[in-house]
């Protein structure tokens, strides 16, 4: 795939990164993403890899826009109240990165709704769509990329569980829904930190697809944005874990 003229001008700034250069920018033109949540992390996370060169997109969700999103969902205003997110988020990467290929399903992934993206990328609120997606990767030896926030914190990790011998997957790290999870909307979440976590998890498709770097594969960063830290940790695979366990019950 050749760059044309407008692709030199506009990713200029990675072509001069020795770490991805024109090949990297290619591949970038040829990738293919599953976003599933297009709120305050799947929507920066769409609108950095769309402007990344990304080339193509696949956005899921079926929630409408409402004005407590406006404080950390950063891709809507006051215009686009009460109109489907999927929809004025495809249309704003449409016009600001026509080079990049958006298609949109305006509904809530199940486990029976096909994916079409090489690499999948967690943007959801609730566990079971978490176990649901982390499930749909490993079956089909795909990479995940994971983010969530609540309150001051945030977490953002690669599973590769599927793909990779020894990698974890995300019920490794979290086998049960907490016995104190709280619904999206029951708790608060100051905007900045899904900022962060939603340029993490872009920036982890972007290592990937480029091959550049290391990809937070095995290890998972914690934010506290309270208290101004960030931490790495190492995961393990768990040989009981009920998705990639070798030691799983059949």
């Amino acid at each position: 795939m050749s760059l044309s003229p407008e692709d030199l001008a506009r990713h200029k700034r990675h072509i001069m990164l020795k770490e991805i250069g024109g090949p990297g920018v290619q591949k970038l033109r040829a990738a293919s993403i599953s976003i599933v949540g297009a709120g305050a992390l799947g929507g920066p996370c769409a609108m950095f890899l769309a402007a990344a060169g990304i080339g193509q997109i696949e956005i899921w969700d079926d929630d409408v826009i409402e004005r407590s999103n406006l404080q950390r969902q950063i891709q809507f205003g006051e215009r686009d109240l009460g109109k489907a997110k999927v929809d004025i988020l495809a249309e704003r990467l449409a016009t600001d990165h026509p080079g990049t290929r958006i298609s949109t399903r305006r509904k809530k992934w199940s486990p029976s709704d096909p994916l079409s993206g090489s690499i999948l990328v967690d943007a959801t609120d609730t566990f079971p769509t978490r176990y649901a997606l982390n499930a749909a990767a490993h079956l089909s030896e795909r990479l995940l990329v994971h983010g969530a926030a609540a309150g001051w914190t945030g977490q953002a990790s690669v599973f590769a569980s599927g793909c990779r011998d020894g990698a974890p997957c995300y019920r490794c790290w979290v086998p049960e829904t907490p016995p104190n999870a709280a619904a999206c909307d029951e708790v608060g979440v100051v905007g900045p930190v899904t900022g962060m976590v939603s340029t993490l998890m872009a920036l982890e498709v972007v290592k990937l697809v480029t091959g550049a770097g290391e990809p937070m594969i095995g290890s998972l960063i914690l934010i506290d944005g309270l208290m101004a830290d960030v931490r790495k940790v190492r995961l393990r695979r768990d040989a009981t874990c009920s998705v990639c366990g070798t030691e799983r019950a059949i």
